[in-house]
């Protein structure tokens, strides 16, 4: 039960944070804006984060890993190199969505970021990066993805769905889960798939 109090805690910090950190900027908010909003004193945010730069990074890497953990499960799924392609862009795209605000902390951020938070980021987006390709290459030894340059195919996906938390709107035309189905369309053509073909 204290553990579970303890993560309650340190997840409503990071509510609070995520809020102000978008709405008026990593520099343009304090600890004590924070402890504010959730009707506390520093101190308290001090007994779960050792900075303003510890809070950040807090808010930014879980997104990263969450993104990592979407195409994992794509890569780990039982089926073709296209369902799996179809999984991992679904569920990385809906990482994207859900997590927008984070997402949209960390590009504007990246420069307020600690060195050592900063390179573990990088680490773990090496990982994404690492994995989509040979998503992608496991897809063109198959002879389902036709593909001339795998790294730079993964990076265009990577990017394409990423830069979706600079225009997508919670209240748009398309649900979530529509979303996630065009851009993994989107990406299945990128890798050279006819959907029709795909679906068949």
């Amino acid at each position: 039960m204290r553990d579970e109090i303890i993560a309650y805690k340190r997840e409503r910090i990071l509510e609070e944070a995520v809020k102000l950190f978008y709405a008026r900027g990593f520099t343009g908010t304090t600890l004590d804006d924070i402890a504010a909003e959730l009707g506390v004193t520093k101190p308290f945010i001090y007994t779960h984060f050792r900075s303003k730069n510890d809070l950040l990074a807090a808010v930014c890497l879980p997104t990263i890993e969450m993104s990592v953990a979407a195409i994992q499960r794509g890569v780990d799924t039982a089926g073709s190199p296209t369902e799996k392609l179809r999984l991992a862009v679904e569920g990385f795209t809906r990482v994207v969505i859900e997590r927008q605000p984070n997402i949209a902390i960390f590009f504007r951020e990246e420069k307020n970021l600690a060195p050592e938070a900063l390179a573990e980021i990088v680490q773990t987006q090496k990982k994404f990066d690492r994995l989509l390709s040979k998503l992608l290459t496991d897809g063109v030894e198959a002879g389902e993805f036709d593909i001339p340059d795998v790294s730079l195919a993964a990076l265009a996906i990577g990017g394409m769905i990423s830069w979706s938390y600079t225009w997508h709107r919670p209240n748009g035309r398309l649900s979530i889960e529509e979303l996630c189905g065009r851009m993994a369309d989107f990406a299945l053509q990128m890798a050279g798939v006819r959907l029709i073909a795909a679906m068949a």
